[in-house]
């Protein structure tokens, strides 16, 4: 695929997450969380540098569009506290 400055962002790693609707920006997000594991264990230190990044743009914007998300309270300090006592 011809790569052009218009779609792809100035590092040239992909769309712009800004230019992704919800639904292009969800499935992005999956298959980097997906590929993510054998990233860290097999990929080159490039590969992981270009994997971060990318990742931390497409959470940035999830979480730009999203920033009062739903909370589960296990997800937090206070609710792994209580996880914890529970043991």
């Amino acid at each position: 695929m011809e790569r052009h400055d218009d779609e792809w962002g100035a590092d040239m790693d992909g769309v712009d997450p800004v230019r992704l609707d919800d639904q292009q920006l969800m499935k992005e997000l999956e298959t980097i969380h997906r590929t993510r594991h054998d990233t860290l264990l097999y990929g080159s230190n490039d590969a992981l540098r270009a994997h971060n990044e990318r990742m931390a743009q497409l959470e940035g914007e999830y979480l730009r569009r999203h920033p009062r998300r739903p909370v589960a309270s296990g997800r937090t300090r206070e609710g792994a506290r209580e996880r914890e006592c529970g043991r």
